[in-house]
């Protein structure tokens, strides 16, 4: 019973890792896209785009990194990670933009949170 008590534990741990993983990337990426917006003339209408784009790649390679190392229930961990990840995320928004509002570009960033979690978690399972 103990053992699988510490299983358990050990999974939250990585999928704590994964949502972890992916947002310091998100804020380096994002980091990196500030600079290039402001010392260059990039579009500011590519920020809805580019946000999205660097969300996928991120929780995506949380949730493989993380599934490496779990080796099971790649769906359910990789969904995990993405919701995790995309719920911290509306949380700051909501706290630091008190007319933060859910949208579609809200509900597609939920959809892409859990769909490229999911793919994460596939990826990261079966890679060998």
């Amino acid at each position: 019973m103990e053992l699988n008590q510490g299983s358990k534990n050990n999974i939250a741990l990585n999928i704590f890792k994964g949502v972890i993983i992916s947002l310091i990337f998100t804020t380096i990426m994002l980091l990196i896209f500030a600079i290039l917006l402001t010392y260059t003339d990039v579009s500011e209408s590519t920020i809805s785009t580019v946000i999205i784009i660097v969300t996928a790649i991120s929780i995506l390679l949380g949730s493989s990194l993380v599934n490496l190392k779990i080796k099971k229930n790649g769906l359910l961990n990789g969904a995990i990670i993405g919701a995790s990840y995309i719920l911290i995320i509306y949380l700051i928004s909501s706290i630091l933009n008190w007319r933060f509002t859910l949208n579609l570009q809200s509900i597609i960033m939920i959809a892409v949170g859990i769909v490229f979690g999911i793919l994460g978690g596939i990826i990261g399972v079966n890679k060998r």
